[in-house]
């Protein structure tokens, strides 16, 4: 072969032109991965303690973009990138006090669920009115990870972020999936209905409809947030009950504090004391009864006299009942438990915690873990015990509904108590280990929805704050600051109304795991046939 010079000459020529060009090629190829991760980083955003509710709708809209027509196992990797960009900021609280390990490991596992689901959006995006099957598509992912691995981690749900926004009386409605489906199916209905705008190639019939499903997509969640709003009140129903929130602080925060158990004793008792002085003066209302939070007196006071004494004297000095966090153990077995304390008859009443922190409460894979790392096994030498039945105290003629801090995060565990004929839900917590993170915040922000979801007033009282009193319509009328002692007393509201996110229960969650199921099969159904029509 012979090589001429004007040949030469044309290779030469080529070169800077087309190196630019597979460079930019390479580099637009990048965007739908950027734009994944960063609209992942905007759902993060969206979430407490930020107000920034609304951003939930153009993250998903980006996202929506990002997985738009391409194949599933494109938008495995790209719901990665997703939920990297989500989880990776919302739980760095987990990493706090045990160093960065437990959180990358934390958010690897989990984000594998949203990875799922963007394999699953991508491949139902080519069907018709797809917002619908990729928003139920999400709220099936929200359920696997609610229930596994180690019975679940509902942290992130997109309804946790909707605290403040205008979707929150869905909650009443359908509970988190319904509020959490219609945020998503808003923010992908958004998408869609900015691509069909800008979509010049189809019929005008064809573009007529599908943009009549995009709008649909995205007015639907709206008028039913408006429609919705009457199931949300804060009407006394069955009366009133004055209720003291106590939150005694801890000497110092981090994993240590437990090491000062009799001092976080001593701190609740104190401040129960100043408060009965503070009414004995005529200065603050006296309390119907009085709530400690969780791990309150981590003593066990049924077998230690002078963690019994101490309680005994804070319960005859506010002339109340109260309900004390302890750590206790009985035949054996280790519980995380609240103990209703009558000022005249002791203790006569508990519950134990059901939904049980995992590396808090207990260590799965324990001999596992302890060869990867013993400092683990050390801090968590014997697991708790789980509960086995709900938890409502009698306080002075009302019915409270104890949900013991991670259970928060749980639908069937308010519920349950709900059903079990509570008129209002305490949500005891200790928040001390993660100092001032946002973990509190978001934990805040669940008590809130839940609030409006069952139709109660929610109190929280945290060891070291943010202690609160949330009315049923989800609005905060008081709290406290962080790693302070105080106390809140308040005039609430009792109910018995169930609303139908409370009478229905799991049926929501059900229908709408059935049509992402249904959006799923025909998505698979429609490659196969087009697979077929191809090799005829």
């Amino acid at each position: 072969m012979t090589v001429t010079a004007t040949s030469v000459g044309e290779s030469d020529q080529l070169q800077p032109q087309t190196a630019p060009a597979s460079r930019a090629a390479r580099l637009m190829r990048l965007v739908p991965a950027l734009a994944a991760a960063l609209s992942g980083v905007l759902l993060y955003v969206s979430f407490p303690p930020r107000t920034l509710w609304w951003l939930a709708l153009p993250a998903f809209a980006v996202f929506g973009w990002a997985l738009h027509g391409r194949s599933w196992k494109a938008g495995l990797g790209l719901g990665y990138l997703f939920g990297l960009g989500f989880l990776l900021p919302l739980l760095v609280w987990t990493g706090v006090e045990v160093g960065p390990g437990p959180w990358i490991a934390l958010v690897v596992i989990e984000a594998i669920f949203v990875a799922l689901v963007g394999a699953g959006v991508a491949a139902v995006s080519k069907l018709p009115g797809w917002p619908v099957w990729a928003a139920a598509l999400w709220i099936a992912g929200e359920a696997a990870r609610a229930r596994a691995p180690f019975n679940g981690f509902p942290w992130g749900k997109i309804a946790f972020g909707q605290a403040d926004g205008v979707f929150l009386p869905l909650a009443a409605v359908g509970g988190t999936p319904v509020l959490g489906f219609a945020v998503a199916l808003c923010g992908f209905g958004l998408y869609e209905a900015v691509r069909l705008l800008l979509d010049r190639r189809r019929t005008r019939a064809v573009q007529r409809s599908a943009a009549a499903v995009a709008l649909l997509s995205v007015a639907v969640p709206v008028v039913g947030a408006v429609a919705a709003r009457p199931l949300v009140s804060d009407k006394a129903e069955d009366g009133t009950a004055t209720v003291a929130v106590i939150q005694g602080n801890v000497p110092r925060a981090g994993l240590d504090f437990n090491a000062q158990r009799r001092a976080v004793l001593d701190y609740h008792a104190r401040e129960t004391e100043r408060l009965a002085a503070e009414v004995k003066a005529g200065k603050v209302a006296r309390p119907d009864f009085v709530l400690w939070p969780e791990n309150s007196s981590d003593i066990d006071p049924f077998a230690n006299p002078d963690a019994r004494a101490v309680i005994d004297a804070a319960t005859k000095a506010i002339g109340a009942p109260i309900s004390v966090g302890g750590v206790v153990e009985r035949d054996g077995k280790l519980l995380n438990e609240q103990i209703l304390w009558d000022p005249v008859k002791g203790p006569i009443d508990t519950y134990d915690k059901r939904q049980i922190q995992p590396f808090g409460e207990y260590l799965p894979l324990r001999s596992l873990v302890g060869a990867i790392n013993e400092n683990w096994t050390s801090m968590v030498r014997k697991d708790f015990s789980r509960g086995s039945e709900p938890g409502v105290f009698t306080m002075d003629g009302a019915k409270v509904g104890l949900v013991t801090c991670y259970e928060a995060a749980f639908d069937w565990a308010v519920r349950s108590e709900v059903t079990d004929g509570a008129q209002m839900i305490s949500v005891p917590s200790n928040n001390a280990t993660f100092d001032r993170s946002e973990m509190t915040y978001q934990q805040l922000a669940m008590s809130r929805v839940r609030a409006v979801e069952h139709s109660r007033t929610v109190t929280v009282p945290v060891t070291s704050g943010v202690s609160a009193i949330i009315m049923p319509d989800g609005r905060i009328t008081q709290k406290t600051g962080m790693f302070v002692a105080d106390s809140l007393v308040q005039k609430v509201p009792l109910r018995s109304t169930e609303t139908p996110a409370t009478r229905l229960g799991i049926l929501p969650e059900i229908a709408l795991l059935l049509v992402a199921a249904g959006g799923l099969g025909w998505a698979i159904g429609a490659g196969v046939r087009g697979r077929r029509a191809d090799e005829v």
